[in-house]
C-alpha cells in the first residue's frame, strides 16, 4: 500500500464529513468533471453488504486500537448481514456497533458524522437494478460476484481485506461492518488518438465508519464471468487529527498499477489533480439547481456520436432526434428551422446529416458563403405573427435566440399540432423587452429557465429540461416534444395562449397560483389522458384569462403582430463595450472617479524602480455602487446602455484604475515592477514597441504627478516624449 497524495482541510466553513461524501458522489456520478478523457459514468446498482470476519485475529494492531490512534471515525455506519448483496431498506442495529458507539462517546462531532453517514449516497437500489437505460446487470450475477470476492478475502487475501477496512497489516475487523457498494461503469471518450473505447466496470466499496471509499476494477475470465482484479485498486480516505481534516489517496500494490492514461491515469494524477478536486468539492457545499448533464439521452450513444461529430460540431439535437425516430417508428429524418441561427454551423451540420431545414437570422455572416448551396440560410427579421408560422416543419430550434426565445414555443404551438421545439436560453428576454426578475431566492438564470418552461406549459407542451455538455455557463436546454391536449382542443387552447401573452404586457408576472413545474398529478393526467391534463392547464391559466378579458375585452386574434411592441434585433450590431462612447465623455468620467478616489488622501511612500523614495497619493478604494452614487443621472443613463456599464469603462481605463472584487482602486505603477521582465519575449517586444505611444494620465492629472520617473514609466511624460504608434492591419470582423 502506498499513499500517493494527502491534503489537509482547515477551511472554517467546511461541513465535514458531509462535504467529503458529497465530493465522493461527484466523482462517482460525474468523473468527467475531473478527468477530461472520460465521457461519464453509469451507476448500475447499489446495495448493502458486509466483509467477512476472520475466525482468529492475526498479529498486529486491533481494529479498535487502530481506530483510537486515528482519532474519531469520519463516519458512522451500521453493521450488515451476510456477505451477499441485499437491499438497503431496513438495516438492523447490531450490538457490536452499539458498543462501539458507546466507547466512542456521544460528542457533537460524532453526531454530525452519523448524520453524514445516514445519507452517504443518493438513492439505494436492489442489486441489478440499473439506474441508466442500458446495460442492466442481473442480480444473480451480482450475488455470485460478491460471494466469490468475499470468499477470496476470507481464504487468505488479508492484505486487501486490511486495505478495505483501513486496518493494520494482518489485523481484522472486530465485527462485520455494513458497507455501501456500487456497481459502476466508467465510459471513456473515444478518439483516433485513444483506441481504448470499451467501458470499464468496477465495484466501489464505501465504508462510512472508517471514512473510506475503495475502487475495485472488474475483468472477465476465460468463461466471460466478472471477477475483481488485483491491479489498479485505489482508495480515497477521510481522516481527522486534532483540529484538521485530511483527505488521502492510497494505492493497493503500486507495483501492479498499470496506467492507460484514460480510465486509470498515473498515480501522480490521483495524488495531485483528483485530490485537489475532492478537497475543493468538499468545502463548496453547493447544491445544483439543474439536472446532471445529458439526462434525456443515452451517455453511451452520446459518447459515440460526440466523437463522430467532433470535427464538425457537437450538438445534442441530433442524438435526441435519433431516439425520437426510434420511438415514433419513423424512417424520414426530421425537418427543422433554426431561428436566430447565427453563423449557421448547426444548420450546416444537420443538413449534412440529411435533415431538411434552414436557418434564419437578422444578419448575414461571411461564413455562410463557405457552406455551399445545400445549406439554406436566410437573412431576415422574425416578428411573431401569423405570417411567421412553419406548418410543415417538425422542429423549431432556438440556440441562444435572444428576443425570440420566449416566442419559439408559441410559434411551434401555432405552426402545427405536430411541431416541437428545442431552446437553449442565454440572454433574458420577455415577449417584449428584457425579462424582469421577480424572485430573489433564485438565480436570474434559474428564474428565466422557469419562465420559459412556464411559456411552454401554457402553450400546451410537456417541457423537459436537460444540461448540454458544452463549454458554456448557459447550457440548460428545454425541449417540448409532446402536447398536453388533443388536437381537437386547439382553438380553445390557443385562446388561452393569446390571453397569457397579452397578460405579460406591462405586467411581467406569472398567473396567480402558477407553479413553475407541473405537479405529479398534472403530469400523470397529461400522460394518461390528454383531456384531463389540459383541464388542469386550463385551470392554471383561467384566472389570468378572465381577469385580463374583463379589463381589456377578449376577442378573436387580430392579424399582424401577436403583441404590439416587439422589436427584432438591429441588423447592424452596435458596439456596446464603451469603446464607441465620445472621448470627452470618457475623459470626464475618468477624471471624476479619480478625483473621488484621491479625496481619501492615502499617502503611500515607497521606492520607485530607480531606487528613490517618493510619497504619492494612492487614494482610497470604493465599491462600484459607491462610485455610481456620486455620478449624475445622465451619466449613469448613458453608461447603462453599454454592456457592463461603469465597470466596463473603468476596466477599459487600465492605465488609471484597477477593479478587483467589485472595488475600484487607483493603479500604482510602482507595483508593476515586473511588467516587462515576466512577459514572454514576443510580448516584451510588443510592450517595448507600445512604450511612450500614449500620454501618462498621472503626469497630466494626478496632483503628485507620476509615481515613476520618466525613464521608468511606459507612458509619455508630455507631448515631447510621444512616439508614433505602430500600425498593424486589422481584420474586419462582421
Amino acid at each position: 500500500m502506498a499513499e500517493v497524495g494527502r491534503t489537509g482541510i482547515s477551511y472554517p466553513g467546511a461541513l465535514l464529513p458531509q462535504g467529503f461524501w458529497a465530493a465522493v458522489e461527484v466523482w462517482l456520478e460525474r468523473p468527467q468533471v475531473a478527468n477530461k478523457r472520460l465521457c461519464g459514468a453509469r451507476l448500475e446498482a447499489r446495495w448493502s453488504a458486509a466483509l467477512p470476519c476472520a475466525e482468529a485475529r492475526g498479529p498486529g494492531t486491533s481494529a479498535g486500537s487502530e481506530q483510537k490512534e486515528r482519532g474519531p471515525g469520519p463516519g458512522q455506519g451500521s453493521p450488515g448481514g451476510g456477505p451477499g448483496p441485499r437491499s438497503l431498506s431496513g438495516p438492523e442495529q447490531g450490538t457490536a456497533c452499539c458498543e462501539l458507539e458507546e466507547a466512542q462517546g456521544q460528542c457533537q462531532q460524532e453526531e454530525a458524522q452519523r448524520e453524514a453517514a445516514s445519507v452517504p449516497l443518493r438513492d439505494s437500489g436492489h442489486p441489478g437494478h440499473a439506474e441508466g437505460r442500458e446495460g442492466d446487470f442481473p442480480a444473480a450475477d451480482l450475488d455470485s460476484l460478491w460471494e466469490d470476492f468475499s470468499q477470496s478475502l476470507a481464504r487468505g487475501n488479508s492484505e486487501l481485506l486490511a486495505f478495505l477496512t483501513s486496518s493494520g497489516a494482518g489485523s481484522q475487523p472486530e465485527a462485520q461492518r455494513e458497507l455501501d457498494v456500487v456497481l459502476r461503469t466508467v465510459i471513456p471518450k473515444t478518439s483516433p488518438h485513444c483506441p481504448l473505447t470499451t467501458p470499464r466496470r468496477e465495484i466501489v466499496v464505501q465504508d462510512v465508519l472508517n471514512g473510506t471509499i475503495t475502487f475495485l476494477p472488474l475483468e472477465e475470465d476465460d468463461e466471460g464471468n466478472l471477477k475483481v482484479k488485483m491491479s489498479n485498486v485505489y482508495q480515497i480516505q477521510l481522516s481527522h487529527s486534532k483540529e484538521e481534516w485530511f483527505i488521502s489517496v492510497l494505492i493497493f500494490c503500486p507495483e501492479r498499477w498499470h496506467s492507460d492514461g484514460i480510465v486509470y491515469p498515473k498515480p501522480t494524477w490521483l495524488g495531485e489533480e483528483l485530490l485537489a478536486k475532492l478537497a475543493k468539492w468538499s468545502v463548496e457545499n453547493k447544491k445544483s439547481d439543474f439536472k446532471s448533464t445529458l439526462s434525456l439521452i443515452s451517455i453511451m450513444k452520446y459518447s459515440k456520436a460526440y466523437q463522430e461529430l467532433k470535427e464538425k460540431y457537437k450538438e445534442m439535437v441530433k442524438i435526441l432526434w435519433e431516439e425520437e425516430r426510434a420511438e415514433r417508428r419513423l424512417t424520414a429524418r426530421q425537418s427543422f428551422v433554426d431561428l436566430g441561427c447565427g453563423n449557421g454551423l448547426l444548420v450546416h451540420i444537420l443538413s449534412s446529416e440529411g435533415h431538411p431545414g434552414r436557418g434564419i437570422d437578422v444578419r448575414r455572416r461571411k461564413i455562410w458563403d463557405m457552406y455551399g448551396p445545400q445549406t439554406q440560410l436566410e437573412e431576415d427579421a422574425i416578428t411573431p405573427n401569423d405570417k411567421t408560422l412553419f406548418p410543415d416543419v417538425d422542429w423549431l430550434i432556438g440556440n441562444h435566440s435572444d428576443e425570440l426565445t420566449p416566442w419559439i414555443p408559441v410559434i411551434a404551438a401555432r405552426s402545427s399540432y405536430n411541431c416541437r421545439f428545442f431552446v437553449l436560453p442565454c440572454c433574458f428576454f420577455d415577449f417584449i423587452g428584457r425579462y424582469s426578475r421577480r424572485q430573489s431566492k433564485k438565480t436570474q438564470y434559474r428564474e428565466y429557465l422557469d419562465f420559459i418552461k412556464e411559456v411552454g406549459f401554457t402553450c400546451g407542451f410537456h417541457v423537459d429540461e436537460d444540461c448540454l455538455r458544452i463549454p458554456s455557463t448557459k447550457r440548460v436546454c428545454l425541449v417540448g416534444k409532446s402536447r398536453t391536449y388533443p388536437s381537437s382542443r386547439e382553438a380553445s387552447v390557443d385562446e388561452k395562449r393569446t390571453q397569457y401573452i397579452k397578460s405579460r404586457r406591462g405586467c411581467p408576472v406569472s398567473p396567480p397560483g402558477w407553479e413553475l413545474s407541473p405537479s405529479p398529478r398534472w403530469v400523470a393526467a397529461g400522460s394518461a389522458g390528454h383531456c384531463d391534463g389540459q383541464q388542469a392547464l386550463d385551470a392554471r391559466v383561467g384566472c389570468v384569462t378572465r381577469a385580463w378579458a374583463a379589463e381589456h375585452g377578449a376577442g378573436p386574434q387580430a392579424e399582424g403582430p401577436w403583441l404590439p411592441g416587439f422589436h427584432p434585433r438591429e441588423k447592424a450590431e452596435r458596439v456596446r463595450n464603451c469603446a464607441a462612447l465620445p472621448r470627452d465623455f470618457i475623459d470626464q468620467v475618468v477624471l471624476q472617479v479619480a478625483n473621488l478616489l484621491l479625496g481619501g488622501k492615502q499617502l503611500n511612500t515607497r521606492s520607485s524602480r530607480n531606487g528613490s523614495l517618493k510619497t504619492w497619493n494612492g487614494g482610497e478604494s470604493l465599491s462600484l455602487a459607491e462610485v455610481a452614487n456620486e455620478l449624475d443621472t445622465e451619466t449613469l443613463r448613458r453608461l447603462k446602455r453599454e454592456c457592463g456599464g461603469l465597470q466596463t469603462l473603468l476596466r477599459n481605463s487600465h492605465q488609471v484604475f484597477q477593479v478587483v472584487n467589485g472595488r475600484v482602486h487607483i493603479r500604482d505603477w510602482r507595483e508593476e515592477t515586473l511588467w516587462k521582465t515576466k512577459q514572454p519575449e514576443a510580448k516584451q517586444r510588443l510592450l517595448s514597441e507600445a512604450c511612450k505611444t500614449r500620454l501618462c494620465w498621472f503626469f497630466m492629472h494626478h496632483p503628485d504627478g507620476c509615481a515613476l520617473s520618466t525613464d521608468c514609466c511606459p507612458f509619455a511624460h508630455g507631448p515631447a516624449e510621444l512616439r508614433p504608434p505602430r500600425t498593424t492591419p486589422r481584420k474586419k470582423i462582421s
